[in-house]
């Protein structure tokens, strides 16, 4: 028996009518008519099942497979545990296919077979690519298709233990009529190469495309039916790019990879401290460093401000990498609290390196980078700024802050300006350092 609904293809919402607007995600002309077979009664195993004390359960240790990638191996947890299902979202050309493809090469070069299974593009364009960053190996295959069935059947006939599937929206099975890409072919495709993965301990990588808002297309269920969800973040016109966990079975969801996109693919950067501050210019105002956390690594980037005259009946505040709300909080208070006349500034903030900062241990970097655009005054380049500001003016201590000044004293820092509390609690002294409990005292230090 034919059963026809309506699907919202934002978020999987039913509906026996067509509906302008998704009552679940809002989302407007997202319902598309779909069919499937009802399904016929089953005979239910009348079995009863017993579960097992978990004292008895017998634990196993699995040994994960290396990529030689070391940022990629980071934040899968030390590299690919077999059977463990990966989801690899990010915007159009960010390097998601460059980096899939890559990662079974290492893979291949270890006598491992692998298949990169393509449903966007031809195997001649595939070549073209792997010739591009230097890949031939007989143990990598190639498959052009999109009929799932079939895919599966090719993959456990080829004997391998990894396959990528770009991208899993333009993957179907017979046993829907939906387009490919709506929620119920996602959803039903994903659930079968789970069970491939699971059953025959094939590592596999999905390449699933995004939305306007950044969030992988598709069900939300997605995302927790497989082990380990990575994004692929990067800035256009900037070639770094960061590879971000953001759920991980087999690992933690801290680590952070960061390459560089080069002619011949992504590799990886080694030390990106040295290489975000590597263009820094001396003796400008409005340029500070300031020690952030991609993860569990500590990361010094360049915040450059600028402060100009505006003659605009509503001064604009532009910023990229920060939060424009939270620079809007922390001029507001530099207008209160320390009597700065900005309302009548055009005020532009930068994270050099297309890093994009969201822990608010930046906030007195940022106040001291602006002070430093408005007052026209230089900072000296050996330091460094890092602490919370809160809307009465005090600075707030940080987390791991002798990580941060660890890596500070690496590359050649001499003064700190930090919270009070945090200097306090210091168990060795790094730097030359500076406790401040308010941006008033932060300002005497720095500009006196």
């Amino acid at each position: 028996m034919k059963k026809t609904v309506f699907v919202c293809q934002q978020c999987g919402y039913k509906s026996p009518k067509w509906l302008g607007r998704c009552p679940d995600c809002g989302g407007w002309n997202t319902f598309v008519e779909e069919t499937k077979q009802g399904n016929s009664q089953r005979q239910r195993d009348s079995e009863r099942l017993i579960p097992s004390p978990i004292t008895e359960i017998a634990s196993f240790e699995f040994s994960r497979l290396k990529t030689d990638m070391a940022e990629l191996d980071r934040v899968l947890g030390g590299g690919i545990v077999p059977g463990s299902v990966i989801l690899i979202g990010g915007p159009p050309g960010i390097g998601k296919s460059t980096l899939a493809l890559q990662t079974l090469h290492q893979l291949a070069k270890q006598d491992i077979r692998v298949i990169y299974v393509s449903g966007e593009e031809s195997s001649s364009q595939i070549k073209m690519r792997a010739k591009r960053l230097g890949i031939e190996n007989a143990n990598l295959l190639v498959l052009t298709a999109n009929e799932i069935e079939g895919i599966i059947n090719t993959i456990i006939s080829s004997n391998v233990r990894a396959a990528v599937i770009d991208s899993i929206q333009t993957m179907f099975t017979e046993g829907l009529s939906s387009a490919p890409g709506s929620v119920s072919q996602v959803r039903e495709v994903t659930n079968l190469l789970v069970r491939l993965a699971k059953k025959g301990e094939i590592a596999l990588f999905i390449i699933g495309h995004v939305t306007k808002e950044g969030a992988i297309a598709g069900p939300r269920m997605l995302e927790h039916m497989v082990d380990t969800v990575l994004y692929f973040e990067g800035e256009k016109g900037h070639p770094f790019r960061i590879l971000r966990a953001v759920k991980n079975r087999f690992g933690s969801t801290n680590e952070v990879g960061i390459f560089e996109m080069q002619e011949r693919g992504l590799v990886a950067i080694k030390n990106p401290s040295e290489i975000f501050l590597s263009e820094r210019p001396q003796n400008v105002p409005g340029s500070v460093v300031v020690p952030v956390l991609e993860g569990t690594r500590p990361l010094l980037v360049e915040l450059q401000a600028l402060v100009s005259p505006s003659f605009l009946a509503m001064p604009r505040r532009t910023c990229l990498g920060i939060d424009p709300y939270r620079l809007n909080l922390l001029v507001a208070i530099l207008e209160k609290r320390l009597g700065l006349n900005l309302g009548g500034q055009d005020i532009f903030l930068n994270v050099a390196g297309g890093i994009k900062i969201d822990e608010p241990a930046a906030d007195l970097g940022i106040v001291v980078s602006i002070a430093s655009s408005f007052f026209n005054k230089v900072v000296p380049g050996e330091w460094i700024f890092l602490g919370e500001v809160g809307l009465t003016g005090e600075v707030r201590a940080v987390m791991q802050i002798e990580q941060r000044l660890i890596e500070a004293e690496k590359l050649g820092f001499k003064r700190c300006l930090l919270p009070q509390t945090n200097l306090k609690r210091l168990k060795k002294s790094y730097l030359q350092a500076f406790g401040v409990n308010s941006v008033e005292k932060a300002f005497e230090i720095v500009f006196s």
